[in-house]
């Protein structure tokens, strides 16, 4: 038994799920969100090109 799903399903159920987080969506969350996920996208850079660094140095 396979389950198909439409594409005006699939829409219909994630405009659904956006429509009731809305109103539960407050500017110091989203601020709070887009801060932190900039800091981690800087941390996971930062990380990466450290190790690549490290890795560069020891294959010498």
């Amino acid at each position: 038994m396979s389950l198909q799903h439409s594409n005006s399903t699939v829409i219909s159920t994630a405009g659904g799920t956006f429509l009731s987080v809305l109103p539960n969506l407050h500017s110091e969350d989203v601020l709070k969100t887009i801060i932190l996920a900039t800091l981690g996208a800087v941390v996971s850079f930062s990380i990466s090109l450290i190790l690549k660094f490290f890795i560069r140095k020891h294959k010498k």
